[in-house]
């Protein structure tokens, strides 16, 4: 029986390589890369040689190819899985193959190295005990606002990737789930030469934004604070009615809207539904 290995790789920094990175290329009877070009840019920064075979593996193939790694494995093969950065399985090609080889009685292991979600948080400034990765938001404004909404009460800190060209929509949409008061970090170009973190609420970073960026952008949101924890006291009538607003937004009819904002803001029913109708909002 052979063996899954899979192994974490540079986020932008080639010099934050695991050391084992380069005996396990080398050892390896197939590399599987997300990109066979990356990998051999990869290899020339470390200084390293792949010994095996490679075979390109990414979300367009790794249904087909799935069955011949694990294949080749039973039959006593080292499988090595790298992708483009950071660790396989997080928003890259991974899960299937791990899966498929659990199932198939493979042993499977790790070189563990450098993660975007981690180094994002640690950089934020924001409460780390508790957090949960979302991954990238959907690309339709209507799928975002729905999963942002079913995130909007949750405590934890959150890590989201998203691409450049749509961080200022993005952030738009979450300062319209969660308020635009909540904090918030975006961290750009990890580990590489021009990286920045800003740190602010999630306004002031949609008003920068807007101008535009560049580079791999990790967001770091903070979680709901408890009911009645804010500086002011409990949410305003004013502040109850946009939640509401935004989970409507989202699909939710205004009955399930409300009971969900009471709930998260510990308040009656009754309490939210009259602030809705002050503000007079219509139905969405």
């Amino acid at each position: 029986m052979g063996q899954l290995v899979l192994a974490g790789t540079p986020i932008g920094n080639a010099a934050d390589a695991p050391p084992r990175l380069a005996t396990e290329l080398g050892t390896a009877d197939l590399v599987a890369a997300e990109d066979t070009r990356r990998l051999r840019r990869l290899t020339t920064a470390l200084g390293a040689s792949v010994g095996g075979r490679v075979l390109s593996y990414h979300e367009h193939n790794e249904a087909a190819r799935t069955p011949e790694l694990v294949e080749a494995m039973v039959a006593g093969a080292r499988v090595l899985l790298v992708t483009d950065a950071g660790m396989p399985s997080v928003s890259d090609p991974g899960y299937r193959l791990v899966r498929a080889a659990i199932d198939a009685g493979v042993p499977v292991t790790a070189v563990p190295g450098p993660s975007a979600v981690l180094t994002a948080l640690a950089l934020s400034g924001l409460p780390v005990d508790r957090f949960c990765f979302e991954g990238f938001l959907p690309r339709k404004a209507g799928e975002r606002s729905a999963r942002l909404a079913a995130v909007a009460d949750d405590p934890r800190t959150m890590v989201f990737f998203e691409a450049p060209h749509r961080l200022a929509a993005s952030l738009a949409a979450m300062a319209q789930a969660f308020g635009g008061a909540r904090d918030a970090s975006v961290c750009r170009e990890l580990t590489k030469t021009y990286e920045e973190v800003r740190r602010g609420t999630l306004d002031e970073l949609q008003a920068w934004a807007a101008a535009g960026v560049r580079g791999e952008v990790t967001v770091v949101v903070a979680g709901a604070p408890p009911p009645g924890s804010g500086p002011d006291g409990p949410p305003t009538a004013a502040e109850l009615a946009r939640l509401v607003g935004a989970r409507e937004a989202a699909g939710e009819t205004r009955k399930e809207a409300i009971a969900a904002v009471a709930l998260a803001a510990g308040l009656p029913k009754r309490s939210v539904f009259d602030a809705v109708v002050a503000d007079k909002r219509p139905p969405a």
